[in-house]
C-alpha cells in the first residue's frame, strides 16, 4: 500500500507582497563595486563584493534592495536623458494619485 503526499508552497496575498517591496524600495541603500576582498568579505560567484558607499552604513544583506546611482530629478527638465520635467504643469489638488499634487514637484 502507498500513500501519497501532494504539497505545494502558498504565496502570501498581493497587497503584503506589495507592501514588504515597498518597505525594501524605502530601505534601499547606495553600493559601490569592488573588486578587492577585504577581512572576512566573500564575493561569490561574481567575482566582486557590494561595499555600501558610505562606510559608516553596514553592508547590504542578501534580501536588500541597492543601487549603484541615485535616480535622476524628474522634477527639471534634462534633454539630454529625455526628461520633460515637472515644472509648470497642472496637478489634481483633491487626488492621491499621479496627477496628486503631492506626487508632482
Amino acid at each position: 500500500s502507498c500513500t501519497v503526499k501532494t504539497c505545494w508552497m502558498r504565496l502570501p496575498n498581493f497587497r503584503v507582497i506589495g507592501d514588504n517591496l515597498k518597505d525594501r524600495f524605502d530601505g534601499a541603500s547606495r553600493v559601490m563595486v569592488s573588486n578587492a576582498v577585504g577581512s572576512g568579505g566573500k564575493r561569490g560567484k561574481y567575482n566582486f563584493q557590494l561595499k555600501p558607499y558610505n562606510p559608516e552604513h553596514k553592508p547590504p544583506g542578501v534580501k536588500d534592495l541597492v543601487y549603484l546611482e541615485p535616480s535622476p530629478m524628474f522634477c527639471e527638465r534634462n534633454p539630454k536623458l529625455g526628461i520633460q520635467g515637472t515644472h509648470g504643469r497642472q496637478c489634481n489638488d483633491t487626488s492621491i494619485g499621479v496627477d496628486g499634487c503631492d506626487l508632482m514637484c
